[in-house]
């Protein structure tokens, strides 16, 4: 009979938990459940194992304004960040910014910075000049984590993106995917983004078969919630104190989430009825008819962004995957109305230093900026091990062009959270990196624990120093 207190991470919120709901749901990680770790797994009274290290990617096209994005000098990042990162003030202690990074050259394809920028982000390849009709290109960084790490997780990657990946234009006759696809599975096999989070939820948390592929959805609605909660007073019984926390922090979070898919279901399915002439409230007849309100699709971008921020949050808690990327937008006509402007994202770029237009393209860089702030706060604000969970993490937000309006790339704008494990030395800006964005991938690899036996893309080397 075995008396450790210890149970697998592999244990699952179900049987008795939730008997008869025919659904599972993975356990955060706490010190009292063991998970698996390198190529093996951790052994029952083994004692609290280090959190495994995640690598997560989040991505704007365009390019950014430079004045408005790099900090004056070293100094200034914590005193006074530019107005870009100002989100980030409360964990910018956790945050590293180099400049000099510079991206893959473009040419022989001069004529197609836009089906290059997002492609060779995580590539740091260019598309083979012989067969640019058909995708080739190279495995991106994320993927080649996925191999390492992903069989020891339920899901190998997850790839997230605001819109669909369609784009109908074709510069230097490359194939369209370059456009709106960063992850490649292999040279020829571009890895597809999901951009319904109910369709993602389902992923994370519903019903699998033999094969780990989702057989049943089954959302977490608030009767199956009402179960896992009233189930976890007997697994909470096993737990020490903190993880007792972690436990009731993470069901309060799966329950968030899932309000809020909700809440924008509702409201989507509300403006379609009211567009249709259907009422969806009770009104007198005395009362004025209603105002034309004008919905956007797919409801507010920050609410959208920030739900799929959420569920990568949960899908690193529960350890159900290590690697994320999130494709905020692609170059393809994109608005921002929540900002109180409807111009596209890509004509504004262009503003050629017209004052107006240069402020639009710096609010979006900070629009977007800002949500992934709002994903890393909150990732530091989790506990997990010894310290947070984005301690554990290593969240890179970034763009395939340094200015939209020259479409330059020889200083692309990334941002870099968390410490992978202690892997990474933050709370700085580096004002003079000299690299290239092979070697940066390169660095983040090498520093999440990923083996890598040859250099990514046009690498040469590592940067050493954004190491601890």
């Amino acid at each position: 009979m075995n008396n450790d207190p210890r149970v697998n991470r592999r244990t699952m919120l179900k049987g008795t938990l939730l008997k008869g709901a025919g659904v599972s749901l993975a356990l955060p990680l706490m010190d009292s459940i063991g998970f698996s770790v390198g190529a093996g797994r951790v052994s029952a009274g083994a004692g609290p194992s280090k959190p495994p290290v995640r690598l997560g990617f989040m991505y704007m096209p365009h390019g950014v304004i430079m004045d408005d994005f790099w900090p004056e000098s070293p100094e200034a990042f914590h005193q006074s960040p530019p107005p870009a990162i100002e989100s980030l003030r409360p964990i910018l202690d956790q945050c590293l910014m180099m400049k000099g990074i510079s991206g893959v050259p473009i040419s022989p394809f001069n004529g197609a910075p836009h089906a290059l920028e997002l492609s060779t982000w995580l590539t740091a390849t260019l598309p083979d000049a012989e067969t640019r009709s058909r995708i080739n290109i190279a495995i991106s960084a994320d993927q080649i984590m996925a191999n390492y790490v992903g069989a020891q997780t339920s899901l190998p990657s997850l790839e997230l993106a605001t819109m669909p990946q369609t784009w109908k234009e074709n510069q230097a006759g490359l194939h369209e995917a370059y456009y709106s696809h960063c992850s490649y599975r292999s040279p020829t096999q571009p890895v597809p983004a999901e951009i319904d989070p109910r369709n993602v939820l389902n992923r994370l948390f519903g019903k699998k078969g033999k094969d780990g592929h989702v057989t049943e959805a089954n959302p977490l609605d608030r009767q199956m919630l009402d179960r896992v909660l009233g189930g976890a007073r007997d697994l909470r019984k096993t737990l020490a104190r903190t993880d007792q926390q972690k436990l009731d922090e993470y069901l309060d979070s799966v329950r968030a989430v899932e309000r809020r898919i909700a809440a924008i279901e509702s409201r989507q399915k509300e403006a379609a009825l009211e567009k249709a002439g259907v009422r969806t409230t009770q009104r007198d007849a005395s009362d004025s008819p209603p105002i034309e309100v004008k919905i956007p699709e797919g409801d507010k971008r920050s609410e959208y962004m920030q739900v799929m921020c959420d569920l990568t949050i949960l899908a690193f808690q529960t350890d159900t995957t290590r690697v994320s990327t999130y494709i905020g937008s692609t170059p393809n006509g994109v608005s921002y109305p929540e900002l109180g402007f409807t111009d596209k994202h890509h004509s504004q770029t262009h503003h050629e230093n017209r004052e107006k237009m240069v402020r639009k393209v710096a609010a979006i860089t900070k629009f977007n900026i800002d949500q992934y702030a709002y994903m890393v706060n909150k990732m530091a604000n989790l506990r997990e091990g010894e310290g947070t969970l984005l301690d554990n993490c290593i969240m890179m937000w970034g763009s395939g062009l340094e200015d939209g309006n020259k479409h330059r790339r020889e200083n692309l704008p990334f941002i870099i959270a968390g410490k992978g494990g202690g892997s990474i030395k933050t709370g700085r800006f580096l004002p003079d990196t000299k690299g290239n964005q092979g070697d940066l991938l390169t660095t983040l690899l090498d520093c999440a624990g990923v083996p890598v036996d040859r250099p990514i893309g046009i690498a040469t080397k590592q940067i050493t120093e954004m190491k601890a």
